[in-house]
């Protein structure tokens, strides 16, 4: 943003020479990171934060200034050009929700000449180009006053009224850089009666823009919703100093004085005549309250700065911050700024003007520095047996793009059934595109396996430890948030030096891996059920549970969604809600003495249904409660030639032990055959060998 020191000076007394009220202006927020002269002027160059869209021009910086110096502002209102028609038709506001407030001005018999020097100089000083007057006067007063305006030629107008509607899709429009542009319902457009002659807060039409032949010039000067200009111009890929401006928050209040100062130059410097106005304000701005009990010990407080009370409010009233007369305890916000909420906004305006570098330095009170959070040892725990068994940790991006949406299945309780928009999207987003806050880790850790796959490693073990975030049932809550374990396995683990030195990853590497992880930190034992989850391939998929609640999903990655990944091999995904489980109660560890005796081992292969799992079966033994059966183990599945298609042949292996001495075979025998008997009984098991 480019600021003229000579511009200011006509706004607000100033006896800084310019190298000095740079550093004054650096230090109360407003960094100078240049400065160039300009003829007999100095242009400083101004880096201007995205919450200070007051400081977009020569009064709001001249507002600084003034708290600075402690000096009066010398900016006029221009009431004399201020005229108004009752129940006027020049124009209609249709989607008030998008424009609070809208002006139009008519000035009738201008004449199109090229601008007086001083005027071109002005704007030449902050990097405008001159055009002609009229254009250049509403330049003028967008760099002094901060209110974009946008001047069309009455008589190109039909039926020379304005509708501020939002398009329509499919309308077009020819933009001032003369390029045709379609617009659709998400934009705010202002219309003649018949068609969109700009597109509002971000550029005008050419067919309705001024030329040497206007003599009637409609003025335009608006207050649009913030969000749905950004919007718009980032659809368009159109960004302007309109734009810019209205994107960060433009003065509601301020309408009719720009107004004014644009009609009143176009009287003076192209022999206008002002004539109807019109101020549609369907919005009306309530002034934000601010509650400070005692707002000199609040600046005590947080800053550590003893300022007498009398000068804080003084800095306060010079930005525009007035103490109620009504309540000496509330503060109004001026309607230029509207990034001041709560009361430590008030402090940080009273230490910015007074200097940050008065602020001494103390380390603050260290209660608990240092220690462990509840969870935070378990959590130390879980990565390091993880990455014990051969896995990496990712970190990814907690913003994804819109592309990610109902792609995979949320946690249980995290989305709340009843809520209409179920994640959390960003208003400004960090990065192009990624608007959306994650409601799974698995975007990024299969972003994180492309990039390994693209780069040729094709053996995965990756796990992730992070939040995701979801829309708040109750409108005024804030949203959301869980901390969840995702793991990926994908491709072979390598086995060096054995016969076979490679093994390919499946679904009990990844069942395994996420047993082990939560054993380690003692958390309750998950227990797995086959169930058809949205991501994951029907039939290789299953929900976890523990404690009888569901916590999570594991299986194999579906085709579609690995087609889209481009993924030429299995990769198989977990999720659970780690938050949850590190909630339960801990398991208690229990030690006991190494068997004295020995153990007898039996496999047995048996013939199921295919609908049949492991889980059922172990439930099945352990049910009979079998004193001398110590352990139920699954070893091998197999389907396939010699097995009818709705069947499979599992194999399981049972330990048999005494902890007072040693087992006969006959003992054994009877034992697994009542077993074999009983899953026959109950499952309809048949032993195959």
């Amino acid at each position: 943003m480019n600021i003229s020191y000579n511009w200011l000076k006509d706004l607000v007394e100033i006896d800084l020479s310019p190298p000095e009220l740079a550093r004054k202006l650096t230090n109360v927020g407003l960094a100078v990171e240049g400065i160039h002269e300009f003829g007999d002027d100095f242009v400083f160059d101004v880096d201007v934060t995205s919450n200070r869209g007051d400081c977009l021009s020569h009064l709001g910086v001249s507002r600084e200034v003034a708290a600075i110096t402690n000096y009066e502002l010398r900016i006029a209102n221009y009431e004399t050009q201020k005229l108004t028609t009752e129940n006027q038709p020049l124009v209609s506001i249709q989607d008030a929700d998008l424009c609070q407030r809208f002006t139009a001005r008519i000035v009738r018999n201008v004449k199109i000449a090229p601008s007086p020097e001083w005027l071109v100089k002005r704007l030449e000083a902050v990097g405008e180009r001159s055009i002609n007057n009229v254009a250049d006067i509403t330049n003028f007063v967008m760099h002094e006053l901060g209110q974009p305006m946008h001047s069309f030629d009455l008589n190109k107008l039909a039926e020379n009224r304005i509708v501020v509607r939002r398009a329509r899709n499919g309308e077009t429009i020819k933009t001032l850089d003369e390029t045709e542009r379609e617009l659709d319902e998400t934009m705010l457009a202002i219309c003649d009666a018949e068609k969109p002659v700009a597109v509002a807060g971000v550029m005008g039409g050419l067919d309705s823009s001024i030329t040497d032949e206007t003599t009637d010039v409609l003025l335009e000067v608006a207050y649009f919703k913030r969000e749905n200009i950004r919007q718009t111009s980032r659809r368009l890929k159109l960004s302007t100093e309109a734009s810019h401006r209205f994107e960060r928050g433009v003065d509601i209040e301020n309408l009719v004085r720009a107004s004014n100062r644009a009609a009143g130059l176009m009287c003076e410097l192209a022999g206008g005549t002002a004539e109807d106005f019109a101020d549609v304000y369907p919005t009306k701005f309530t002034p934000k309250t601010i509650e400070s009990k005692d707002i000199q010990f609040a600046v005590k407080r947080l800053t550590g700065l003893e300022v007498e009370a009398a000068e804080i409010l003084r800095i306060l009233a010079a930005l525009g911050i007035q103490l109620s007369t009504l309540n000496s305890k509330l503060f109004t916000s001026p309607s230029w700024r509207h990034d001041i909420a709560i009361e430590e906004d008030l402090v940080e305006e009273v230490a910015r003007i007074v200097g940050y570098e008065n602020i001494g330095e103390e380390l603050p009170p260290a209660f608990g520095a240092g220690e462990y959070q509840p969870t935070e040892k378990r959590q130390k725990d879980l990565r390091k047996t993880l990455a014990n068994q051969g896995f990496n940790e990712a970190i990814s991006y907690s913003f994804i793009d819109l592309k990610h949406d109902e792609v995979f299945a949320a946690i249980p309780n995290l989305i709340g059934e009843i809520v209409e928009e179920k994640y959390v999207s960003l208003q400004d987003s960090i990065i192009e595109g990624a608007i959306r806050m994650r409601p799974s880790l698995l975007s990024g850790l299969l972003d994180a396996v492309r990039t390994n796959f693209n780069h040729q490693r094709r053996d995965i073990k990756l796990f992730e430890l992070g939040k995701v975030f979801a829309a708040s049932v109750k409108e005024d809550d804030l949203p959301g948030e869980r901390e969840l374990l995702a793991i990926v396995v994908s491709g072979n683990e390598r086995l060096e030096g054995r016969a076979m030195p490679s093994r390919e990853l499946d679904f009990f590497d990844a069942k395994g891996a996420l047993e082990t992880a939560t054993t380690a930190i003692n958390a309750p034992r998950l227990e797995f059920a086959a169930k058809d989850v949205k991501h994951l391939r029907k039939g290789q998929s299953a929900e976890i549970s523990a404690n009888g609640k569901a916590v999570g999903t594991i299986g194999r990655l579906s085709d579609e969604i690995a087609q889209n990944y481009k993924f030429k091999q299995p990769v198989f995904v977990a999720e659970v809600d780690l938050q949850t489980l590190l909630g339960e109660k801990q398991q208690t560890v229990l030690y006991q003495p190494l068997p004295v005796y020995p153990s007898v081992g039996r496999d047995v292969s048996l013939l199921v249904k295919r609908g049949v799992s492991f889980a059922e079966i172990k439930k099945a033994i352990e049910n009979e409660n079998f004193e001398l059966l110590k352990k139920i183990e699954f070893v091998d599945v197999y389907e396939g030639k010699g097995i009818a298609d709705d069947e499979r042949s599992m194999t399981i292996r049972l330990e048999y032990r005494s902890n007072e001495r040693t087992l006969l075979e006959e003992e054994v025998e009877t034992v697994h055959t009542r077993i074999l008997q009983n899953l026959e009984t109950d499952l309809g098991a048949k032993q195959r060998f």
